[in-house]
């Protein structure tokens, strides 16, 4: 049985016609007994190709017959259609739209199990957005992917979080996909260094014909460079907390502990924001002085204020 036979027949079953099936077999090159047999493996796989008979009979696809014509196993199409639903949310301007008419195709022509499966599927999920969306122009980024895979300079216009312009000349290595975010790891020839662009912040992206001989990435893979970037730009606090714990009984997530005495530990917790050191001791279950920074401190008097406001009943 040959997978590309299937995916021909199938390619030819879904133009709104009748297909006799001595046509077919001539399209396909092989012999009517041989189509009698391909349209019982599609039959099987559950596309339902009706049969009608006559002078003029012959063979169609009775769902999906405006649709390219699909052979998956069971797996591959819960992957594909989950996929695509997952699509509709990134942050590509008009990806939602694209996506959902590819997924109103697809569910045409799955049959009705899959159908059920994914539907239980979708309405048994609740996307979590987090996080603010910056879609991004699908043509920008199908062309800066364009100038990455054949190693070919880009210029554009690059805004700053604080509006801040600048021109850039980079050498564009890959695109990352980052949750609501894109970003594009580069090496600017102009600070002669590695960078990571916001793509919904880039602008006139412009190919510049001028090829270049790829560059050894610093982390070793975009991923980690990605992170190891993300991860430095955001602001770090680092904590300096005694606990009324022993060092042994510290738990792990508030950080790394040395004992003071028999029932007090000094901790060291680092983080990007003030509300999660505050957090993290907060709900330790135990007492705690804060020793550093001066902004926990303040924080926490503010937090400690409004929680007592919070619970005043008179």
């Amino acid at each position: 049985m040959s997978a590309g036979r299937l995916l021909a027949l199938l390619s030819l079953l879904q133009t709104p016609r009748e297909w006799p099936g001595s046509e077919l077999a001539r399209r396909l090159a092989v012999s009517p007994r041989t189509v009698r047999r391909d349209i019982e493996r599609l039959r099987d796989l559950g596309y339902p190709v009706e049969a009608t008979m006559g002078a003029e009979g012959g063979y169609r696809l009775v769902a999906g017959s405006a649709v390219p014509p699909l052979l998956l196993d069971d797996e591959e199409a819960v992957a594909m259609a989950v996929g695509l639903r997952a699509a509709a949310g990134q942050a590509v301007q008009g990806i939602e739209e694209a996506s959902v008419r590819a997924l109103t195709k697809l569910e045409r022509v799955l049959p009705s199990r899959l159908r059920y499966r994914v539907g239980a599927l979708t309405s048994a999920t609740v996307p979590l957005i987090t996080g603010e969306q910056q879609p991004v122009d699908p043509g920008q980024l199908t062309g800066i992917a364009s100038a990455a895979t054949n190693h070919e300079r880009l210029r554009f216009t690059y805004s700053d979080h604080d509006g801040t312009e600048t021109k850039r000349h980079v050498e564009p290595y890959r695109l990352i996909a980052a949750g609501r975010r894109w970003y594009l790891a580069a090496f600017d020839l102009e600070r002669d260094d590695w960078r990571l662009f916001r793509v919904d912040r880039i602008a006139n992206a412009l190919p510049t014909r001028a090829r270049y001989e790829p560059r050894e990435l610093p982390e070793g893979d975009p991923a980690s460079f990605a992170t190891s970037k993300l991860y430095s730009l955001a602001p770090t606090y680092e904590a300096v907390v005694v606990v009324d714990l022993p060092a042994d009984r510290v738990p792990a997530h508030l950080g790394t502990a040395q004992p003071v005495d028999d029932r007090r530990s000094r901790v060291r917790a680092g983080a990007d924001t003030l509300e999660w050191l505050a957090y993290r001791f907060a709900t330790a279950g135990c007492e705690f002085t804060v020793e550093e920074p001066r902004e926990l401190v303040d924080y926490l008097r503010e937090l400690g204020s409004r929680v007592a406001r919070a619970t005043n009943r008179e």
